[in-house]
């Protein structure tokens, strides 16, 4: 799904983030939306959310839990 609308991130969503210090590298962080930072309902680099575990990011992939 895309993570560029805010529609498709819920919380508790299982995502791929990456993080401000990583956007150069292109690392992704794993983790569960705590919650959903951004207003508007798109952003072109993706929504920017917080994890469970304390890390915000910008959602790049939405990953489906079986």
């Amino acid at each position: 799904m895309d993570g560029r609308k805010r529609s498709n991130v819920k919380i508790e969503s299982h995502v791929m983030i990456v993080e401000k210090h990583n956007q150069r590298s292109g690392e992704l962080t794993e983790g569960y939306v705590e919650r959903i930072l951004t207003n508007s309902s798109s952003h072109p680099h993706g929504i920017k959310v917080r994890l469970e575990t304390g890390e915000v990011g910008r959602v790049q992939q939405i990953l489906e839990d079986d």
